[in-house]
Order: structure tokens, then sequence, then C-alpha cells
């Protein structure tokens, strides 16, 4: 049975898992960036080429590329009708938790950008593993369907 998108099914999925690629490499390097600001005097010349180069990964990758990934999956969605199916709904449900994140990480950039720094930067550890276990937990889904 052929979907909506027809012969441009395997580009679609194609595109889906470039810019999934993308989006997951930008948000393991936000996190490693912040923690290399964080030990960087607010208003330096150092601190304004991190933010320039945070904002840049931000505006050219991650933000780009999440777009693409949610409106490639989203058109995959339809034209397969994955809505009901249980490992579905659980993968789409982690990747709106990562797109989550992504805000998360965003605004937290903005946040150093005037000058915030946390006491310390443990929590920036701890928040640079959330897209492994998430892209883990994705990859189950999707290749092993266990429900």
């Amino acid at each position: 049975m052929v979907g909506m998108l027809g012969n441009a099914y395997p580009w679609v999925k194609a595109a889906h898992i470039i810019f999934v690629i993308f989006w997951i490499a930008g948000l393991f390097m936000l996190p490693r960036f912040y923690i290399y600001h964080q030990r960087v005097v607010p208003g330096s010349e150092e601190d304004l080429l991190w933010v320039e180069r945070e904002r840049r990964l931000r505006s050219i990758i991650i933000t780009p590329s999440m777009i693409l990934v949610w409106l490639f999956g989203i058109m995959l969605a339809f034209d397969l009708d994955l809505w009901g199916v249980p490992w579905f709904q659980a993968k789409f449900a982690t990747a709106f938790l990562l797109a989550g994140f992504h805000g998360w990480v965003i605004g937290y950039g903005r946040k150093m950008a005037k000058g915030y720094r946390a006491k310390n930067d443990k929590a920036l550890r701890f928040m640079n593993e959330i897209p492994g276990i998430a892209t883990a937990i994705i990859v189950i889904l999707v290749i092993v369907r266990p429900f």
C-alpha cells in the first residue's frame, strides 16, 4: 500500500533521519559549550565569543533541524497512520520531551549571554546526557517496537 507520500516516502524518511542527526549532534554540542562557557568571566572578550558560537549553533543548526525533524516526522506519521500505534506514541512523547529540552537549552544560553552563571556545572553535565538517552529510547522504539 502506498500512502499519500507515494514515491517520495523514502526521501522524506531519509530527510527525517538526516535532520535528526543534525539536531541531536547540536544538542550534544550546546550543553558542552555551556560547560566551557560557564568558566568565563561575563562580559569578557572570550564570553562574547562563546555567546556568538552558541547563537550560531542554535540558529543555524539546532533550531532549523528540529523544525525539519518535526515537519518530516509528522508527514511520515500521517503517511503510515501511526497515531494509534503504542510504540509510535512513546516515540512521539520522547521527541516532544526532547523538544522541551531543546527549549530549555536555548533559554539557558540566553541567560548565560546576559551574564548568568550557575554555582557549579553539575546540572549542565547531567543535561549533556539527555540527548543520548532520548536518542537511545527513540531508536529502540522505532527498531525493536517493544509494544
